[in-house]
């Protein structure tokens, strides 16, 4: 592999390896102004096997009629070893080029203009490219160290021994500069966990544990001060000088982090401002006509040059104060910006960024398959091992997480204690047998609402299974079967803990069986109602709105049961047919009541009359039809069980495809061309109320917009 090696105002390039000595050596002027675009690096390129990656008139386009472009024609590339900085003010098309080159745009834009990874078209979930999102999502239960092995057992191949894993994970760690945290949980809303910057690098360090080639990240110093951003960034640069590729969007850097950059991509509006040499781009500016003060900020001086928010400050200070005469001979932002697109536009640098693209084309089309192929991992792990993986980190969390499972646990440990205090000791008697109706509906009535409380922290896991999927990490199946089985114990330990203490505190009808099918009916109700949460939280990723649609979605399959009308008084039409097949408290309430009531005797209503059996109250006062038993009953909650987890699949495998976010798109076009319809007719635009300040809430001084002639 080749590394690069910075010697005062030179980078040496050598080999990583001693063994292989040195095979390749140049030099590139890096602060003399000299251009490296002549050097004839393209052999080294195929003898190293390292990539190179080139975008040539990208453009991105939004709306129903494509008329707004997102990107106008960007045309660049990038060369390994050697880190890119993706400059702009906010809109200018920073994540929008990212998600573009990385493959993850949204549904409701469409893509044109070509982009190559060493002369081959980019695929979606390429293994050669890993792109790091502006918000990374972690699980906050599981250490940094944790983290890093479970999605390093994810992803790396199976043929990689434990050993070998844990190796390269502790590299990682190194690599990063996570040694004192790694073994500190990430955080949540009970542990107080690593920082910002400690949570960006975790974030860089989990995708290059599969040694992408290429390696796309949004705002990796957004949040951060200037020493930990300048960590970050260096961190970037030492993983390009091992000959990766690495393309970062940034907000004004400092001096010394602008400083660490190889290359500058400027953008406004869409448009390409610059694109070169991160130390060429003052002396561009400055043939411009639109040199650097001195004492300022390179970073802060390019992007107040092409930053249009400015025009609308001065023209807001020229509402405020229409007397002065301080905006006399100012340059406006928009002038100065198209000024510059146009210098760059006929400038040396456009054409030889076109004539290096085509030689890159030209060399890298020979042996790019076995350049492709080599150096990095280009298998995942088989689904098994995802599964066990998925499962292990998902356990994990659960039982780490008090509110996930063990919260709830003690309260329907709590709700069964209240429950059989109500109902002690229910007896036999006439009055028990309405008693033990109310019990029943009681104990399911309440505790399936229970259920709702685990959908904050399923939205949290599922969150986190949308990132990795997004990247290709795991797939659907292996996520819900996963959930599935390191569910199990919690709702298995709820079904015991509290169905034991209603059932002898009650005194259900004795029996070991009976216990047995008490306990074993609740536990399949509340995983049916589990299922149901975890469907409603992929449709309605909101905690608020999710727990009211759980709630109410809940509530509605209670209906049509025995909790609220006997099934014979229920309206046939759609209630009775055919919800109240769909129902799962049906099925459980219905097989609880014959659990309990059937062999049972109760004392008649008056004294010397044979006993009443509950053969005879069950289809006359509940409504239960016997002519089934209670086993059936629990198999169809157990069908019903399987049915709302594949629908849980279904769910997120519809997800996948961004139609709601598509759908929603559609609906805000509508929207905003009523709204233009309607504004349609105003009598002028001086009428029209000056944009808010707030809006400009990030700009910096206005004082830089103002340039002199």
């Amino acid at each position: 592999m080749l590394l690069r090696v910075r010697d005062n105002d030179e980078y040496i390039y050598k080999w990583e390896s001693s063994a292989q000595q040195i095979v390749a050596e140049f030099y590139v002027a890096t602060h003399k102004g000299e251009s490296n675009n002549n050097i004839d690096i393209f052999s080294l390129y195929i003898q190293t096997k390292v990539m190179v990656m080139i975008w040539e008139d990208l453009t991105v386009t939004i709306g129903i009629d494509k008329k707004k472009k997102l990107l106008h024609g960007v045309t660049a590339f990038a060369q390994p070893a050697r880190i890119m900085a993706v400059m702009g003010p906010s809109g200018c098309g920073k994540t929008t080029l990212l998600t573009s080159l990385a493959g993850t745009l949204a549904a409701n834009v469409t893509l044109s203009g070509n982009i190559e990874i060493n002369g081959k078209k980019r695929s979606l979930y390429s293994k050669e490219v890993s792109y790091v999102g502006q918000e990374e999502l972690f699980l906050g239960t599981l250490s940094v160290r944790e983290t890093l092995t479970y999605s390093a057992n994810m992803r790396l191949p199976s043929k990689m021994t434990k050993q070998e894993i844990n190796k390269l994970v502790e590299e990682t760690i190194i690599e990063m500069g996570l040694e004192d945290c790694a073994n500190t949980k990430i955080g949540n809303w009970h542990l107080r966990g690593i920082s910002n910057g400690e949570k960006k690098r975790l974030s860089i360090g989990l995708e290059i544990l599969t040694q992408p080639y290429v390696l796309l990240l949004d705002e990796p110093t957004s949040g951060l001060d200037s020493a930990s951003a300048f960590y970050v960034i260096q961190a970037l640069s030492n993983i390009a000088f091992k000959g990766k590729i690495v393309i970062c969007s940034i907000h004004q850097p400092g001096c010394e982090t602008f400083n660490i950059f190889d290359d500058l991509l400027l953008l406004s509006n869409g448009e390409t401002v610059y694109f070169g040499q991160a130390n060429m781009a003052l002396k561009f500016f400055g043939d411009a006509g639109f040199p650097c003060p001195t004492k300022r900020n390179p970073s802060d001086h390019f992007i107040m040059s092409i930053n249009l928010d400015f025009d609308l400050i001065n023209e807001a200070l020229a509402r405020c104060h229409t007397t002065s005469n301080s905006t006399v001979g100012i340059i406006r932002t928009a002038d100065i910006r198209r000024k510059l697109i146009g210098s760059y536009k006929s400038s040396d640098l456009t054409i030889n960024t076109k004539t290096t693209i085509q030689q890159l084309k030209t060399k890298t089309n020979v042996k790019q398959e076995e350049a492709i192929n080599s150096n990095n991992v280009t298998n995942s792990a088989n689904w098994m091992k995802q599964l066990s993986t998925l499962t292990k980190r998902s356990f994990l969390n659960m039982s780490r997480d008090l509110g996930y499972y063990w919260l709830r646990i003690l309260f329907y440990t709590l709700t069964g204690i209240t429950i059989g205090t109500l109902f002690f000791h229910i007896g036999t008697g006439n009055s028990s047998i309405l008693a033990r109706g109310k019990c029943v509906s009681f104990i399911y009535g309440f505790m399936i609402c229970l259920s709702c409380g685990g959908l904050p922290f399923f939205i949290e896991e599922l969150k986190v299974f949308y990132g990795e999927r997004s990247k290709g990490h795991c797939g659907e199946a292996a996520f819900v079967i996963s959930n599935i089985i390191s569910s199990f114990p919690f709702i298995f330990l709820i079904s015991i803990s509290s169905g034991i203490i209603i059932y002898f505190m009650v005194q259900f009808h004795p029996g070991l069986s009976n216990c047995a099918f008490f306990c074993i009916n609740l536990f399949c109700c509340l995983s049916v109602v589990e299922s149901c949460i975890m469907v409603v939280a992929a449709v309605v990723p909101n905690v608020m709105m999710g727990l009211g649609t759980g709630t109410g979605f809940i509530i509605f399959m209670m209906l049509p049961s025995q909790i609220f009308r006997p099934l014979n008084d229920i309206p046939k039409f759609f209630w009775r047919y055919p919800m109240s097949y769909l129902s799962f408290a049906a099925w459980a309430v219905q097989g609880q009541y014959k659990n309990d009531m059937l062999g049972v005797e109760f004392d008649p209503l008056l004294p010397g009359d044979p006993k009443v059996t509950g053969e005879q109250v069950l289809p006359i006062l509940f409504g239960v039809p016997l002519n089934h038993g209670k086993w059936l009953d629990l198999v169809m909650l157990i069908i019903l069980l399987f049915v709302h987890r594949f629908l849980l699949f279904l769910v997120i495998r519809f997800n996948k495809r961004g139609i709601s976010h598509v759908l929603w798109f559609y609906v805000m076009e509508n929207l905003q061309f009523a709204k233009q319809r309607l504004l349609k007719n105003k009598p002028s635009k001086k009428q029209e109320l000056p944009r808010p300040l707030s809006s400009l809430e990030n700009a910096m001084s206005p004082d830089y917009a103002i340039v002199r002639l």
